[in-house]
């Protein structure tokens, strides 16, 4: 069996995390271990992770003392400290959703079957109220839609090892540039895109992805939510992160992210032109190009 490990960011997450642990470490055919870090929270997840690890030797609790003050920076300390070279596979995990038993085993086969370094997949979202809808992030993957969108929800990321070990360093290295990224999913996939790894977005959906009202990002489904990211969007959130995460990766010098420095009419018009290599979903297109004539600051 492949060993793979899970990294868990956690953060008041005392309603959920006993159940979603429950479902990683009942993954089938592979041998787990489970790493979380806890960033310093207001409720008893720290003391029940503590009594998790002290009961499962599968699970691993990092000593905490720390405010990482975002799922971003709490994943990226996960990616810096974990031992990843001893294992065949790296995971990464919510604290509140529910795994199928076939979870990851799938993204090894898949992985394997088409000669890939990192597989992502679409999700099941889940409300308290019993509601379920299915998550479509598995469009095709465009020239440059990686400098402008993540794979998918992070919790279903399986990377290999080579790849993991390879953000780790990086990791390391860069550990203060890193600070200012947003969205460590984004992050992720652009680093392995942009140095040439291949990745796979699964149209199935192997896990049930929790909907509440403490959600870092969500489906982005009902009309909450969608206000939330209009006024990201016009604030010029999604262009400010582009331009970080391309300076810290090293591709600036791209088109896309040239036109956006300037933001010029012509460099609007282009982008405008372009759009369909810079997002995989048609909804997503139209908005972005939108956006990017009406509202987006310079």
């Amino acid at each position: 069996m492949y060993s793979v490990v899970v990294t868990m960011a956690a953060y008041n997450g005392s309603q959920w995390i006993k159940a979603q642990t429950e479902s990683i470490l009942s993954q089938k055919n592979v041998n787990i271990t489970l790493v979380v870090s806890v960033d310093l929270s207001s409720d008893i997840t720290k003391k029940i992770v503590q009594d998790i690890a002290l009961k499962n030797t599968k699970v691993v609790f990092l000593t905490d003392g720390e405010r990482f003050g975002s799922a971003s920076a709490n994943f990226f300390r996960l990616i810096r400290d974990a031992d990843l070279d001893a294992f065949d596979y790296i995971a990464l995990s919510d604290q509140d959703d529910i795994w199928q038993a076939d979870k990851l085993p799938h993204a090894i086969n898949k992985i394997q079957e088409n000669n890939i370094d990192a597989y992502s997949s679409n999700v099941t979202a889940f409300w308290p109220n019993g509601q379920q809808r299915l998550i479509n992030k598995a469009q095709p993957q465009q020239q440059w839609d990686y400098m402008f969108e993540s794979a998918g929800p992070g919790c279903t990321f399986v990377l290999t090892r080579k790849l993991g070990l390879e953000i780790q360093a990086f990791l390391i290295e860069n550990q203060t540039q890193c600070q200012q990224v947003a969205l460590h999913d984004w992050f992720i996939y652009a680093f392995a895109r942009s140095r040439g790894f291949k990745w796979l977005i699964d149209h199935e959906s192997h896990m049930l992805y929790r909907q509440h009202a403490v959600n870092v990002v969500g489906a982005n489904v009902g009309i909450k939510a969608k206000i939330q990211r209009f006024k990201k969007l016009r604030e010029g959130w999604l262009f400010e992160q582009a331009l970080i995460i391309a300076e810290i990766l090293g591709y600036t010098n791209m088109p896309p992210i040239q036109k956006i420095k300037r933001l010029s009419l012509l460099d609007r018009v282009w982008l405008i032109f372009n759009v369909s290599k810079l997002r995989r979903r048609l909804r997503d297109r139209i908005a972005l190009a939108f956006f990017m004539m009406l509202f987006v600051k310079k």
